[in-house]
């Protein structure tokens, strides 16, 4: 099979994200290595994504960004490899991807700002509060292996990506539900994979004058 897919990232972004993503489903990619304030806000990078950020992935000439749309479209792309939903994991798969992607990553954003969000002002942003955010979440984690049910798929790759980067960075409680999650998807051989690649990728630019 030819390589028919570009993945564009930078090892200390988001884009370990779309890495994880991508060895989950086992299909041959290239990676183009992107700097910051570089070939990352390069003209022909910017034409790729003009927000001049990573990741972003070329697929027989389509483009995808944000990371939880990635893990969507590659796991519709290739069916093969069971990483979508199944009818009946359809919801809670969308709903939690997509919860990540906006409520959760806003208020731990904000939080981490330092942005304070007063009582009266709750109504008006979609997460709420940070901590009602936190506790939907746990509900969602306590009540299944995965976030969709009981079996892995790419929806874990993003909301896994979530808390296990929270709960490194301190930006997510320390509860057990999500250090329980966050165990289980570690010892994945695909997301091992990605993080040496990654880390190699890290050494690499480390490395370059």
């Amino acid at each position: 099979m030819t390589e028919t897919l570009t993945l564009y990232t930078n090892p200390m972004s988001r884009g370990r994200i779309a890495r994880w993503m991508l060895e989950e489903t086992g299909i041959p990619y290239r990676r183009e290595l992107l700097t910051y304030g570089g070939s990352m806000k390069s003209p022909a990078y910017l034409a790729i994504n003009p927000m001049g950020k990573v990741p972003a992935i070329v697929h027989e000439g389509r483009v995808v960004t944000e990371c939880a749309a990635i893990c969507a479209y590659l796991a519709d792309a290739f069916p093969e490899t069971g990483l979508a939903p199944t009818p009946s994991e359809r919801a809670a798969y969308y709903r939690w991807m997509f919860f990540a992607a906006g409520p959760l990553e806003s208020a731990v954003v904000n939080r981490t700002l330092k942005v304070e969000i007063a009582p009266e002002q709750q109504r008006m942003v979609g997460y709420g509060s940070y901590g009602h955010a936190l506790d939907a979440l746990e509900t969602a984690l306590s009540a299944s292996a995965y976030i969709a049910g009981d079996r892995f798929t790419a929806a874990d790759v993003y909301v896994g990506s979530a808390v296990s980067w929270g709960l490194a960075f301190k930006t997510i409680e320390d509860r057990p539900a999500f250090a329980a999650y966050a165990a289980r998807l570690a010892t994945r051989p695909a997301a091992l994979r990605a993080k040496d690649l990654d880390d190699a990728d890290a050494a690499t630019l480390h490395s370059t004058p």
